[in-house]
């Protein structure tokens, strides 16, 4: 499993958690913040981060 499956299973386990312990408003507030959180900081690269990025995941499954 890489690294990159390993933290979305992580997320969505913590997601479920905290939906079934938490409270109905803070649940969804940490189900945002653990699944917008990565999706915010690769916005936030410049285009060649991001190019970077593709290449070396491109590499590791195999392509």
């Amino acid at each position: 499993m890489s690294p990159l499956s390993k933290y979305y299973v992580g997320a969505a386990i913590a997601s479920i958690l905290a939906l079934l312990l938490l409270p109905s408003l803070v649940a969804w507030i940490l189900v945002i913040v653990l699944l917008g959180g990565p999706v915010a900081a690769y916005f936030m690269l410049d285009e060649s981060q991001r190019a970077r990025l593709r290449r070396v995941r491109r590499r590791q499954i195999g392509g």
